[in-house]
């Protein structure tokens, strides 16, 4: 019989692993390594690098995008039968523009145990470090590839009034800028690059200056960027359109609601009633 989690449960563990440092991996990470029957990970080359290093020996099993789904029903069993399953990906936190959702919403649903342990993710250092103000703040990922969606992205999240956090490749992160800039104006934004590692960096200031001295940087790249600090005309949207604009990217209803109510100045209560008569209606 497994080892038992610290709830008693046999429990789908998400595991973070270091982004560019290896001493960044928790004591608490390791122990829960060694104690998992199997571990589910993006790239089984890179996770055996990672357990050599720490002196472990597990049975790896690969579930990148492409195949994760398929891994659902071995992982249910797994944990029915009283086996600790680990779920790591190459680098930071499973889930955070990685791999590992549909496992871990399904264990849920099943009405079995997931446990994610705190650890290491480049937005976090990325935004404490950026000199921008941080909260509230949301967190994007990575914006679309294709050049026409990415500029619709940015359209709904220039109205936005607080500090957004996009990951983005190196061989498109001069594009990502200048469409920043050609959006958003040329507002104050960090851009961080290989956090934790070797050559990490840091370019601080408007979209402009941080064009001209981050031009050639190479890696894995984090842009913060300041909120949207001037005052908008909203009268053209309803409420509902209102709230649909915040929840259309990631926003909870209520969420949406509040802050609606906060920029236009009106009780929360009546943005929820008319936003449910609204949806009533329809």
């Amino acid at each position: 019989m497994s080892q038992k989690s610290y709830q008693e449960k046999a429990s789908l563990y998400l595991i973070p692993t270091p982004i560019g440092n290896m001493e960044d991996m928790t004591y608490r990470a390791i122990k829960t390594l060694e104690l998992v029957d199997f571990i589910l990970c993006e790239d089984t080359r890179v996770t055996g690098q990672l357990l050599h290093h720490y002196q472990i020996q597990k049975r790896l099993i690969r579930s990148d995008e492409k195949v994760e789904e398929t891994l659902i029903p071995q992982v249910i069993t797994a944990l029915k039968e009283g086996k600790n399953v680990g779920l790591i990906t190459d680098r930071g936190t499973p889930i955070i523009s990685d791999p590992g959702y549909r496992i871990a919403s399904q264990v849920i649903k099943e009405g079995l145990s997931v446990i994610s342990l705190p650890g290491a993710t480049a937005f976090v250092p990325a935004l404490t470090s950026s000199g921008l103000p941080p909260s509230p703040f949301l967190f994007y990922g990575f914006l679309q590839s294709k050049h026409s969606k990415r500029m619709e992205e940015l359209k709904k999240l220039s109205l936005f009034p607080y500090t957004l956090i996009f990951y983005e490749a190196p061989h498109r992160i001069e594009e990502t800028l200048e469409d920043l800039k050609m959006i958003f104006g040329n507002r104050a934004i960090s851009l961080h690059r290989e956090i934790s590692k070797l050559y990490e960096e840091i370019y601080r200031g408007t979209i402009e200056e941080v064009q001209k001295e981050s031009a050639n940087a190479k890696g894995e790249m984090v842009i913060v960027v300041s909120g949207n600090m001037d005052k908008v005309d909203y009268s053209s949207l309803s409420i509902k359109e209102h709230v649909l604009l915040y929840a259309s990217d990631g926003m909870s209803e209520m969420e949406a609601m509040k802050l609606v109510a906060k920029e236009r100045h009106i009780a929360k209560s009546v943005i929820y009633q008319e936003y449910h008569r609204k949806e009533e209606e329809r």
